[in-house]
């Protein structure tokens, strides 16, 4: 089978970083078109050099990066430094990037790809907040069938919201361009809190990354010894979850992972649960199926996969 070709869209952070590394490191299964940039976990002038700076890290400067939307579609931006620090990449010390940004914005960009390509030939990966994938499907409606899948990291259902006490940062930001996305028709895979929360860096772990010994294993060790204490400290967790590579690792191994096709809704409008991704587990409603929503993984299996392939780069 030839490559699945992806467009990955971003707003690096330290998981979004090791997301685009997996990509990056997987040309067998995995074709990365772009890199579009959204604000989000930082603004987007860091966002958009943090993808240059992965890229480069990676020995893939020719990788085109496109800068997008600097806030949601209709509210004020919410961001995640004491998360990801002040870069949002704090950890590892890596040079400021090279290689240019794209011209253009990005939004024009990923509708121009969807119209360049075959239909059902492009699937889009958002590891952020929704914003650029809602604005491309508003803009030009027709791409929707165009589209072969999006599969996102957002949302959560059992372990309710990290930003909230009921919504997970990706949807919170900007959950208008969620609202847009879960009603566009497409195919979509969620890694929602519930599978990334079971792929905890555990010290072992991450002395795995370490040992790689080349400058993304380093850098990827440092990354999560960085953002680690935060969760930790929040959750009393063994380790940090590396959320935004599970979509990479889906689109590499998706027999690592199981979940159940059902219907997701987002909250718009109650000041008290906005954001939240409403979604039918447990079959209770008449709405039809939008998602498959992922519940579990094999953390080993992924792991193993993700240490094989940084060590390739």
């Amino acid at each position: 089978m030839p490559p699945r070709k992806i467009i990955i869209d971003t707003d690096p952070g330290q998981d979004d970083a090791v997301a685009i590394l997996l990509a990056l490191a997987s040309p067998e299964e995995i074709d990365v078109i772009a890199i579009t940039c959204v604000a989000g976990n930082v603004p987007l002038d860091l966002t958009s050099k943090n993808a240059r700076i992965i890229c480069e890290l990676a020995g893939k400067g020719n990788v085109p990066v496109f800068a997008g939307s600097d806030r949601p579609m209709g509210r004020a931006l919410v961001t995640a430094e004491h998360v990801h620090g002040k870069t949002g990449l704090d950890g590892p010390d890596l040079p400021d990037p090279l290689m240019p940004l794209e011209d253009g914005h990005a939004v024009d960009y990923i509708i121009e790809q969807l119209r360049a390509h075959a239909p059902g030939t492009v699937t889009l990966c958002p590891i952020g907040p929704l914003t650029n994938i809602a604005t491309a499907l508003q803009k030009a409606p027709d791409i929707a069938e165009r589209i072969a899948e999006i599969v996102l990291m957002g949302g959560a259902y059992f372990e309710v919201g990290n930003i909230t006490p009921t919504a997970e940062f990706n949807i919170y930001v900007d959950p208008e361009a969620a609202d847009i996305v879960f009603k566009s028709g497409v195919p979509i895979v969620v890694m929602p809190l519930d599978v990334t929360h079971k792929a905890l860096v555990t010290r072992a772990r991450n002395d795995a990354f370490r040992a790689i010994g080349t400058p993304v294993g380093t850098a990827v060790a440092q990354m999560t010894d960085f953002f680690e204490r935060f969760d930790k400290e929040k959750y009393g967790s063994d380790g940090a979850p590396l959320h935004d590579p599970c979509v990479t690792a889906y689109l590499i191994r998706p027999d690592l992972f199981t979940g159940r096709h059902i219907n997701v809704e987002i909250e718009t409008q109650s000041a008290l649960t906005l954001g939240m991704t409403v979604a039918d587990w447990w079959g209770v409603t008449e709405r039809a199926p939008n998602a498959l929503f992922i519940g579990d993984l094999d953390a080993d299996g992924f792991f193993s996969l993700l240490t094989e392939r940084l060590a390739r780069l």
